[in-house]
């Protein structure tokens, strides 16, 4: 399943001429997203959880239990791929940390300021990426 893009807002990083590539600035733009993203889902964690405590009432009725029990897994469902998210952007602050950050994990290039961006947690540059999805569609 894919992983949600930061709804956090921020301030697109403006590259400068001859910059070098996950310079001090470029890492603290990102650490600040990746952050910033991992305490917005942390908040929506915690407002589902008290959301099910608010609404865990006893339903007489057999379709309202059901229709609670239902609208609950998908909220449940929703926290679950979140939990996953916060996982990756942990490993993404890892990466920062350890100067990885940024630097595809199969060719070692550059996976771009841009592409970060749209997707902070990406370990692939867009051309790796596109061959890892093309193995699986041939072997689905």
């Amino acid at each position: 399943m894919p992983e949600s893009t930061p709804r956090v807002k921020f301030d697109p990083y403006r590259e400068r001429q001859d910059e070098e590539y996950m310079n001090e600035r470029q890492l603290e733009h990102f650490r600040q997203l990746l952050l910033a993203w991992k305490l917005q889902l942390r908040g929506e964690v915690e407002r589902t959880v008290q959301h099910l405590h608010e609404e865990a009432t006893a339903c007489a009725d057999p379709n309202d239990r059901a229709s609670q029990e239902e609208e609950f897994a998908v909220e449940l469902r929703a926290r679950d791929r979140e939990r996953k998210l916060i996982k990756k952007i942990d490993e993404a602050i890892a990466q920062l940390d350890s100067g990885a950050y940024g630097f595809c994990e199969a060719c070692g290039e550059p996976i771009g300021v841009r592409r970060l961006e749209a997707r902070p947690t990406a370990t692939l540059c867009i051309d790796c990426k596109e061959l890892e999805e093309r193995r699986e569609r041939q072997w689905a």
